[in-house]
């Protein structure tokens, strides 16, 4: 089945769909040899022979889905001109190519989803959706109740308002204070930069919860598959089914002290 070619190459794992639109207009993709530069353009991955930067492009058919324990000091990217690990890095041994469904950032721990689906992570992202994501935050001094109010009320940010998020304190001392904070927007560095609006310093963040989905006992820098009503749920929406699978561990990543 003939499908455009920027969906083939981010169910490829190759790109999100906005990047390789950028990677056609600017021509490093080619369909039977050809190079093709207009976005409307289709293929049929199971018939043509289609290339990025000269490199076969594979849609598998197993598909994957993968839920990690994030360690700081990862980039959620599929590459890094600077060289830092990367968070496929720490999924030995899973035979077929994923990608992440969003980002966190490199000092941001936690739960991160990973697919070789497009059409799975692209529902996801869908803003109709509005999946609430948990973050544990831990910030320097003491958390006034405006601060609160502000971050509940909603903060505006240099790219437009965020939207009201849950927040209440879990754990307060004098040179500390422990926030939980959950959104269901996924803007760039969101939760760090509404703290900052707020004259909150951010010590530590880890995102505990995606929905329903929470990583349970999973220790940084392992994973888990997601079982078929965990995806089935995220998929609709539901976001209600709950389960577990047995866990595998990436390389080492002791956990940071907190």
């Amino acid at each position: 089945m003939e499908e455009r070619l920027q969906k083939i190459l981010s169910q490829a794992g190759i790109a999100s769909r906005r990047e390789a639109e950028r990677m056609i207009t600017d021509g490093r993709v080619a369909v039977n040899g050809k190079p093709v530069i207009e976005l409307g353009a289709k293929a049929d991955s199971s018939r043509d022979a289609i290339t990025v930067d000269g490199k076969p492009v594979t849609v598998d058919e197993k598909r994957v889905y993968i839920l990690l324990n994030k360690p700081v000091g990862y980039v959620t990217t599929l590459k890094d001109p600077e060289g830092r690990p990367i968070v496929t890095d720490l999924l030995k041994g899973l035979g077929v190519r994923v990608f992440p469904v969003g980002r966190l950032d490199y000092n941001t721990e936690g739960l991160l989803l990973l697919t070789n689906d497009g059409a799975w992570a692209n529902r996801l992202a869908h803003p109709r959706h509005e999946v609430d994501k948990e973050y544990l935050v831990r910030v320097r001094g003491t958390v006034a109740r405006e601060q609160i109010t502000r971050l509940e009320q909603g903060i505006e940010l240099e790219d437009g308002k965020a939207a009201p998020a849950r927040v209440s304190v879990t754990k307060q001392s004098d040179n500390n204070t422990w926030v939980s904070i959950t959104i269901h927007e996924g803007r760039y560095r969101q939760v760090r930069r509404m703290c900052e609006a707020v004259s909150l310093s951010v010590v530590r963040l880890r995102r505990v919860r995606y929905g329903a989905l929470s990583m349970g006992d999973l220790k940084i820098g392992e994973y888990r598959h997601l079982t078929s009503g965990e995806v089935a749920a995220l998929a609709d929406g539901k976001i209600g089914a709950r389960g577990g699978a047995p866990r595998r561990r990436g390389p080492s990543a002791p956990p940071r002290k907190g």
